[in-house]
Formats: structure tokens, sequence, C-alpha cells
């Protein structure tokens, strides 16, 4: 048995536009429901949900019955959980806040093997189909998709740099956490925010780095991929969750005169 192509690596590092979704309900039913979506991407969030090893276990399992590419982020740029993470099968990490050269350094060497980089070596786990995927330590590198985020001013100001550490495979500008950097806390949409996200993006587009991005406006999505981002999540899983109650009740209320 071989290790199948990493979809995701391969169709970033072509340029291929890819349309994605973030993903914070816990379990593999919730994660079933997206998977038959056909979004060509998804983030299971472990940072900013109560995910753990198990409920990611859950989701990975359904998303591999899908087109869509499951990668992971972990709570932290920590080697234990990238190696558990990779253990457990996941095809590639968004690592979140880094802030450095040397930090992006240590999230690619996570991922790799000796000599390359600090990755423990186990001979038989979920990953390698438990020892039945020959080919598993020779390939893994190169299909593990390996996206750094940069979330603050400092970070932005060394993306070329970061983009230029060998074995990263795309860059991840995090809206959110850039609007709260600059002053604009809660205001990830902040002319100031795409502005200074922009600037560093047409760089690293122009180097051939894919760039990506979450943002809640399909619009506004569609935009950035028409403009030269490669990936993009266009929602969360939770946001259409809460938006989509919060109308159904609004509309039946409002057509009972009860609004």
């Amino acid at each position: 048995m071989n290790l199948p192509p990493n979809p995701f690596t391969h169709a970033i590092a072509k340029g291929e536009k890819q349309v994605g979704l973030w993903v914070s309900l816990l379990g593999g039913f919730q994660a079933e429901v997206i998977a038959a979506s056909d979004f060509d991407w998804v983030v299971l969030d472990m940072e900013h949900s109560p995910n753990d090893m198990a409920s990611v276990l859950g989701q990975l399992q359904a998303f591999e019955r899908s087109k869509t590419t499951a990668l992971v982020r972990p709570e932290a740029n920590d080697p234990v959980l990238v190696k558990r993470l990779l253990d457990l099968g996941a095809p590639g990490l968004v690592f979140p806040w880094v802030q450095s050269v040397g930090e992006a350094c240590a999230a690619v060497q996570a991922t790799r093997y000796p000599p390359d980089g600090i990755r423990g070596f186990a001979g038989s786990h979920r990953a390698n189909r438990f020892g039945r995927v020959s080919d598993y330590a020779a390939r893994v590198a190169q299909e593990t998709t390996v996206i750094i985020q940069l979330e603050t001013r400092a970070a932005i100001e060394q993306a070329e740099e970061i983009a230029a550490v060998d074995g990263v495979s795309g860059i991840f500008f995090g809206p959110a956490d850039i609007a709260a950097d600059i002053g604009h806390l809660g205001n990830p949409m902040h002319p100031e925010v795409w502005e200074l996200i922009w600037n560093a993006a047409h760089k690293l587009i122009a180097r051939g780095m894919p760039v990506g991005t979450l943002v809640l406006d399909a619009g506004f999505a569609a935009d950035l991929l028409r403009d030269g981002f490669t990936f993009v999540a266009c929602g969360t899983d939770v946001a259409i969750l809460a938006k989509g109650s919060d109308a159904l009740a609004a509309d039946v209320k409002s057509s009972i005169g009860d609004g």
C-alpha cells in the first residue's frame, strides 16, 4: 500500500483556487454533514474550540470519505501536538501565531522526520494505516501541507522571510487577530487591516507563494480568490448554525406577529 497524494498540497502549489470552511463543532457526525458540501478544504480548529484528539479523529474519519482535505489547526506551535496529529492522520496543519522565521522553521521541523526535522518515529499509527503504507516515511514530508498563520503586524513585516522557509506550503493571514493587534479589535474588515494584508500578499503572490485567509462574507471571499489569493475559507460552521437558527426563528415569529 502506498501513501495517496494530498490533493490540497498539490492544488495550492499549482495555483488552483481552493474554497474552504472553518470547522469548530465537535465530533464526526457534524463533520459528516459538512463533508457532503464539497468544499475543497476545511480546517478542524483546536485553538478556539473544545476539540481534542478524540473529536478530531472523528472529524478526520468523516472527511476521509469525501473530496475535502481536512487540515488541523493545533492549539499551539508545539512539536508534541504536531507529532500526535500527524500520527493521527492529519494531512496538513495550520500553525497559529507564528511570529518569526525561527518559529516557522520550528513548525516545519516538527512535521519532518530526522535528519530534516524532529518528528518522533513510530512504526505503526493511523497515518500509515498501522504499518501497511510502505512508503509513508519516505513521502509524507512532500504530501503534508504546512500553512503558517500570520496574525500581527510584526509577523506580517517578516512575511517574505517566513515564506522563504523551506517546507512552507502557504501563508495564511488572520484578519481578526491582525485587527486586534493594530487597534481595531472586533473589526477584521477595517480598511487598515486589509491594506496591511494586501501589501504583504502582493509580494508573496509575486514570488509564487500561495496565500490564504478566513472571511465571513462569500462575496469578499470570491473577490480575494479572483484577485490572487489561492485558498480562502468563506465561513465557519458555528456562524452558519447561529445565523441560520436566528434567521429561522425570527422568520417564523415575524410571520405570526410575535417579533
